[in-house]
C-alpha cells in the first residue's frame, strides 16, 4: 500500500490546486476536506457509503461521488486516501496509469501541522481519542482557537474536528500502519503500549520501536514529549530520547495526583507539578484510566504553556467523547451504554471502573473486531470479559480482514463461565431485551458496528 509520491504532499494543498479524496466520509477526511477548502484548494472526494458527512460536504460545496469509478478522479492533480483504500481500488489505478501522484490521509495532515507553532499529537495503544478530547477541552478553556482531529464525535464540537484560527493543532495519532510517522508534532504524548494491530506489527518490539520514531519527531529546540512513567512498555521504548520530556503517571513522574477521592463514583484530585498544584479537578467520567488520561493531557497543556485553571475547567465541563462510555438510553430499566473499547486493556480498565459505580449487575455484549486481534490476543480477552457478571458475546467483525484464522466468538464464549453466544446483531438484540433488568448497566463494546443494537433497544 506505499504511496506514489511524485513530489511532496505540501506541492499539492495549495489554493487552485484540485485534489481528490477517497473515503471522504470518514472521521479523519471529512475534517480533512475541510481544512483543505479554508486553504484554497479544489477538494474533490467519493465514498462507498452517503451518510451526514457527505452530505455536510456538499452543502460546503464539495463534489462527492458515492462509489470508486475511475472517472471519479478526472482533472485531480493529486489523490489523498485512507489506510482502507488498497491498490487495487479503480481510482488508486487510475491515478497511478495517469500518473497523478497518490499519498496516505497522514501525509496530508502532517503537512498541514507545519503551518502550526504548536502542534499536539497524541497517540497509545488506549485512550487516544479520550485524552484527545480531554486536551480540546483544555484549549477552548485557554482560548487556543485550536485546529482539532478527533477519532469520535466529541460533543463541545458536535463533530469530530475543528477548524480553527490560532497557532494550535491537536490531533489524534494512530501507530497502524506507521501512519502516526507522517505527523510533525512539537508536543508527542504516549499513553501506553500494548501488543496490538498484529496484522501490521511482528510484536511488542516492533511497536516499541514506532513509538520511538514517533517520540524522535519533536524538534530538539522546543519540542516535548509527553509520556507514561507507569507504564514500563512505554518507559522501555523512550528510555533516552534527547528530548525535553515531561512525564505523568498516578504517584511517578513529573505530573501526578493527589488527594485521589471518589465520589459517587467520579474522581476527584488535585494535579500536581514540580511539587506545586498544577489546578484541581473534578473528573465527570468514571475510572483510574480516565485520571491517567487527564494527567496526560494536563501534562500535555503544560508542555504548550497552557494554566492550570484552564485544565480545571476544561476538564470539569468533559463528559465523554462519542462511543466512549456514551448512554444510550434505558431498556426495562437498565442502563444502556457504549463503548469503543476494543483491546484487552481497555475492555478491563471499562469493567473495572463501571464496578464503582453501584450497579447490582454489569451485563457487558462484546463483538470483537477482526480475527487477527482476536487470535493473538485470546486469552486476554477471555481474562477481562471474566470480569462482567454476564458477559455475552456476537460474531467477530471482520473490517479488513477474511476469515481464515480458524477464530470464533463462540471459541471465547466457551471459556468464559456464565457467558451467552449470539451470532448475530439481531441475536443480541433479542437477547439483551430478555436479560436487561432494573439495576443493570449494560455495555455494548466493541469498535465495529455493535453500536447499533443500541437504537432498538433503548426503543423497545
Amino acid at each position: 500500500m506505499a504511496a506514489v509520491s511524485q513530489g511532496r504532499v505540501e506541492e499539492y494543498l495549495r489554493p487552485g490546486v484540485r485534489v481528490h479524496l477517497m473515503g471522504i466520509g470518514g472521521v479523519s477526511m471529512e475534517p480533512l476536506a475541510e481544512v483543505l477548502r479554508l486553504r484554497g484548494v479544489q477538494v474533490s472526494g467519493s465514498d462507498m457509503r452517503d451518510g451526514p458527512a457527505i452530505a455536510h460536504l456538499r452543502e460546503l460545496g464539495v463534489p462527492v461521488r458515492i462509489g470508486h469509478a475511475p472517472e471519479n478522479i478526472a482533472g485531480a492533480e493529486a489523490v489523498i486516501r485512507t489506510a482502507a483504500v488498497h491498490d487495487d481500488n479503480p481510482e488508486i489505478v487510475a491515478a497511478r496509469a495517469a500518473g497523478i501522484p497518490v499519498f496516505e490521509r497522514a501525509q496530508a495532515w502532517g503537512a498541514i501541522m507545519k503551518d502550526y507553532p504548536n502542534a499536539l499529537c497524541v497517540a497509545g495503544t488506549h485512550g487516544k481519542t479520550t485524552t484527545t478530547s480531554m486536551c480540546t477541552h483544555i484549549a477552548l478553556a485557554a482560548q487556543a482557537d485550536p485546529t482539532v482531529m478527533i477519532g469520535g464525535t466529541l460533543p463541545i464540537l458536535g463533530k469530530g474536528y475543528r477548524t480553527g484560527a490560532g497557532e494550535t493543532i491537536i490531533a489524534e495519532a494512530c501507530e497502524y500502519c506507521d501512519s502516526f510517522l507522517a505527523f510533525c508534532p512539537t508536543v508527542a504524548v504516549a499513553l501506553n503500549i500494548e501488543e496490538d494491530h498484529l496484522d501490521y506489527f511482528k510484536d511488542l518490539a516492533d511497536i516499541q520501536k514506532s513509538f520511538r520514531a514517533f517520540a524522535l519527531l519533536v524538534p530538539r529546540e522546543g519540542g516535548v514529549v509527553v509520556y507514561n512513567a507507569e507504564d514500563a512498555n512505554t518507559v522501555a521504548a523512550l528510555a533516552g530520547v534527547d528530548r525535553r520530556t515531561v512525564t505523568f503517571g498516578l504517584s511517578a513522574g513529573d505530573v501526578t495526583a493527589a488527594d485521589l477521592t471518589w465520589e459517587q463514583g467520579l474522581p476527584r484530585f488535585r494535579v500536581v507539578y514540580g511539587g506545586e498544584t498544577y489546578c484541581q479537578v473534578a473528573l465527570q467520567v468514571p475510572g483510574a484510566h480516565n485520571v491517567k488520561n487527564a494527567l496526560a493531557a494536563c501534562a500535555a497543556a503544560i508542555a504548550l504553556g497552557w494554566p492550570g485553571a484552564a485544565a480545571a475547567e476544561g476538564l470539569a465541563s468533559f463528559t465523554g467523547a462519542g462511543r466512549r462510555f456514551e448512554r444510550l438510553g434505558t431498556c426495562n430499566g437498565a442502563q444502556v451504554y457504549d463503548d469503543y473499547a476494543h483491546h484487552p486493556g481497555e475492555i478491563r480498565a471499562l469493567l473495572e471502573a463501571v464496578q464503582e459505580l453501584g450497579y447490582d449487575r454489569v451485563v457487558c455484549a462484546f463483538q470483537p473486531h477482526t480475527y487477527t486481534r482476536t487470535k493473538a490476543l485470546f486469552g486476554d480477552f477471555v481474562e477481562a470479559l471474566k470480569l462482567a457478571d454476564l458477559a455475552v458475546l456476537t460474531d467477530i467483525y471482520a473490517a479488513r480482514e477474511t476469515d481464515d484464522l480458524g477464530v470464533s466468538s463462540a471459541q471465547l464464549a466457551q471459556e468464559i463461565p456464565g457467558s451467552l453466544y449470539c451470532p448475530t446483531l439481531a441475536d443480541l438484540a433479542h437477547c439483551l431485551r430478555q436479560e436487561a433488568r432494573e439495576g443493570d448497566l449494560i455495555l455494548l463494546v466493541g469498535a465495529g458496528d455493535i453500536n447499533t443494537v443500541g437504537e432498538s433497544l433503548t426503543k423497545s
